[in-house]
């Protein structure tokens, strides 16, 4: 029974939609498909996964069919499945996925991204990690455990699943309800931003190898300069990060000593602000034209006084830098309020008198909690809603 259960889970199927050139050229390999073919068979499948959006081998229609049929047998082109859509009144989208099953007693981690239209682009929120070991005092997310990291396919399956509902395939059709860019030759998910949950550097094998597939000219196609990592701040991944990715960089920067930011980014005790900014200036490709974005998110009688900005100004001295300010996103439990508008407005003006764009993030999809900061599973909300109530239940038993 034991070598039974064995040889099902060795040829258990294999997802392909998110698999990396060279997993493609293995999986042709196992089903022995001739080395000088392999090539010219991975360059088939790739278009046709990446270019074309196909869900379903038989679309293939320049492959030979004993070919497709042997993969149609031992493989599949399943997405992560969309456990709940939400559209917010300014149009963003968020998506709960619920990734497959890796094993036999897994039963699929649960994560969120979002889609965030504007008339010039739209830009597609990924997570890297499902949770995150972070804890930043702010964040909604930071209030999930780690529960692990997020293959390489299922990064890009996030990718793969906002171009199929958004109708960005060739072919395809947008939403009835929704907002997508409406330029000429203009896509409807034209830049990635490494934003939603999960430290991306701490899973950096599988976020670089999902960049590359994003990246591929002959598959999403998006430009390296349209995609934005964030981090908090892992100094030792930051430099690979540019050497081998050559993506644009943000940190997610919020205080100007090391005192405030302890409390605000935990990680801060580990990487200081000094190593951080260290790794800013030696960042590859780091220029006025590839600006390291500096995320300062407003809290209110916390960071955003006018001596802070000014504080701002000097720690950034020197470095190739724009600030996005980022007005606090309330969430359950949070203990933090938003700074009022006229303190953002006054803080963004100093900054920018001193030579810094400093726009102002517009909250987007606060209606549905996919703004910054505010993602965390649906899972994790109803596991800890029902936490709140036994607690309460408790409180109000000893009465």
């Amino acid at each position: 029974m034991t070598s039974a259960v064995s040889a099902a889970e060795e040829h258990a199927s294999v997802r392909l939609a998110g698999a990396t050139r060279s997993e493609l050229a293995r999986a042709l390999a196992e089903l022995g498909v001739a080395e000088g073919e392999r090539s010219m068979r991975v360059s088939q499948l790739w278009h046709w996964i990446y270019h074309r959006g196909a869900r379903e081998f038989s679309a293939m229609r320049n492959i030979a069919k004993p070919l497709l049929a042997k993969l149609a047998e031992r493989h599949e082109l399943a997405r992560p499945e969309v456990v709940t859509e939400q559209v917010s009144a300014d149009g963003t989208r968020k998506w709960l996925l619920r990734m497959p099953p890796a094993h036999a007693h897994d039963k699929g981690a649960e994560i969120e991204c979002v889609y965030i239209p504007e008339s010039d682009r739209g830009t597609l929120c990924v997570s890297s990690q499902v949770g995150c070991t972070l804890n930043c005092t702010f964040c909604h997310t930071g209030t999930m455990p780690l529960v692990r990291n997020l293959t390489t396919a299922e990064i890009v399956g996030q990718v793969l699943i906002a171009r199929d509902r958004l109708g960005d395939f060739p072919g395809g059709t947008p939403p009835p309800d929704g907002l997508v860019p409406s330029g000429e030759g203009m896509r409807a998910v034209s830049n990635i931003v490494f934003m939603g949950m999960g430290e991306p550097l701490y899973n950096f094998g599988a976020v670089r190898d999902a960049i590359a597939i994003l990246t591929d000219g002959e598959g999403l196609s998006l430009s390296k300069r349209r995609i934005t990592v964030s981090t908090s701040g892992v100094v030792p991944e930051m430099e690979r990060l540019g050497a081998e990715c050559g993506t644009m960089l943000a940190v997610s920067l919020h205080a100007t000593n090391n005192a405030l930011r302890d409390k605000l980014v935990p990680l801060n005790r580990k990487y200081p602000i000094e190593r951080v900014l260290q790794a800013c200036r030696g960042y590859p490709g780091a220029s006025n034209a590839r600006r390291i974005t500096f995320e300062y998110v407003m809290l209110k009688g916390v960071n955003d006084t006018p001596a802070e900005a000014k504080a701002l100004v000097r720690l950034l001295k020197g470095v190739p830098a724009k600030i996005n300010l980022i007005p606090f996103n309330p969430w359950p439990g949070s203990p933090y309020e938003c700074s009022d508008w006229e303190t953002i407005e006054r803080f963004s003006e100093i900054v920018f008198n001193a030579g810094y764009a400093s726009p102002v993030r517009t909250p987007r999809g606060r209606d549905i909690l996919a703004a910054c900061g505010q993602l965390k599973s649906e899972t994790e909300k109803l596991r800890a809603r029902a936490r709140i109530m036994l607690e309460e239940s408790l409180v109000v038993g000893q009465d």
